[in-house]
């Protein structure tokens, strides 16, 4: 079954974010972790960087990534047609 242009322009789109946001996530989760000591030299609110991202950042990056992702999906289905009316 071959995909016709819009559908693979939607999925290109779609798959574009997708991979963007996972590296994001990546940055976020692994990066960050991984120079969390470096990181302890700057504060943010009193606290260091390393010890804040992971206590609070990292969580409201993720619910960001959510909440945008959730948003572009729902404006990119009602580009192309594929929502669910609501």
């Amino acid at each position: 079954m071959r995909l016709e242009r819009k559908q693979r322009e939607y999925w290109y789109r779609n798959l574009k974010i997708t991979g963007l946001l996972l590296a994001i996530w990546f940055v976020v989760t692994f990066v960050v972790s991984y120079f969390a000591r470096e990181l302890a030299e700057f504060s943010v609110f009193g606290f260091p960087l390393g010890f804040y991202m992971g206590a609070q950042g990292s969580p409201l990056v993720y619910v960001a990534i959510i909440w945008w992702y959730a948003r572009y999906m729902d404006k990119l289905d009602r580009e192309y047609g594929v929502d669910d009316g609501e």
